[in-house]
C-alpha cells in the first residue's frame, strides 16, 4: 500500500509542501514545529502546513510528545545554540526525506534497507558522492527501539540521511540533501532553496486534478474499509 502511494504522489507533494514551506517562509512565518503530522491535504489536493501544537486532540499522541516534537528539531536546536528559519529547513528536509521512504529517517537509512523498500540489488543503490550510509554498530537498527537521550544524540552526533541517486531524481536528492546539512551555516536558505531547480521547474506545474482525485478514491476506500 505505502509503495503504491509513493508512487502516486511521489513528485507532486514534494513541490506542494515545498511551495507552501517557502511561501510561509517569505511571510517572516518560522513554522519552528515541521514534521509530517503537520502537513495537512484535504479534498482539493491542496497541501498545507500548519501546528498541532495547541490541539487538546492530539495532547497525549506522538505526534504532539517530547519525542515527536525534538525528533525534527535541527541540532542547533537540540544543542541549545541559536536558531532561526535555517532550523526550520531542517525540520522539513527530514520530513521530505520520511515522506520519500515511509519511515522516520532517523537511524538514517542504509543500502540494504533502500533495497527492500524499493525492490532494487542492494549493489545498484548509489549514493551522491559514494557516501554509503550505515547505522552505527552501537545504536539500534530502528528509531522505535532507541530511546530518547539515543535519538537526540543521533541527530546531533551522526551523519544525516542521504538519499540515493537513480530511485529519487538528482534535483530532489539534492535539494534534500541541502536542506539537512548539520552545519546551519551549510544548509540552504530560503533564497537557494527557491532557486534550485527542483523547486522552479515544477512548483508552478499543473496536474490536471490528478492528486485530487487520487485524495478522493483513497478517502472514499478508507470509509468503505471502515463501514
Amino acid at each position: 500500500m505505502w509503495f503504491f502511494l509513493l508512487k502516486k504522489v511521489f513528485l507532486y507533494d514534494k513541490i506542494a509542501i515545498s511551495d507552501d514551506f517557502v511561501s510561509s517562509s517569505k511571510l517572516n512565518i518560522d513554522v519552528l514545529d515541521v514534521k509530517p503530522s503537520n502537513i495537512l491535504v484535504n479534498g482539493r489536493g491542496e497541501i498545507k502546513l500548519c501546528d498541532f501544537g495547541v490541539s487538546g486532540m492530539l495532547i497525549d499522541s506522538m505526534a504532539n510528545s517530547f519525542v515527536g516534537t525534538r525528533s525534527y528539531m535541527a541540532p542547533e536546536r537540540l544543542t541549545g545554540n541559536y536558531y532561526n528559519v535555517q532550523s526550520d529547513v531542517w525540520s522539513f528536509g527530514l520530513s521530505l526525506v520520511e515522506i520519500s521512504v515511509g519511515r522516520y529517517p532517523i537511524p538514517a537509512p542504509t543500502a540494504s534497507e533502500f533495497s527492500i523498500i524499493f525492490n532494487i540489488p542492494e549493489e545498484e543503490i548509489e549514493f551522491p558522492g559514494g557516501i554509503l550510509p550505515v547505522a552505527p554498530s552501537s545504536t539500534p537498527s530502528t528509531p522505535r527501539t532507541m530511546a530518547i537521550f539515543e535519538l537526540l544524540d543521533y541527530i546531533v552526533n551522526e551523519p544525516p540521511p542521504v538519499l540515493p541517486l537513480k530511485i529519487f531524481s538528482d534535483d530532489f536528492v539534492d535539494f534534500v540533501s541541502k536542506c539537512v546539512k548539520k552545519n546551519p551555516m551549510e544548509r540552504a536558505n530560503l533564497k537557494i532553496l527557491s532557486n534550485h531547480s527542483f523547486y522552479k521547474i515544477y512548483s508552478n506545474s499543473e496536474d490536471g486534478g490528478e492528486f485530487a482525485r487520487f485524495i478522493r478514491e483513497v478517502t472514499e476506500s478508507s470509509r468503505m474499509y471502515l463501514s
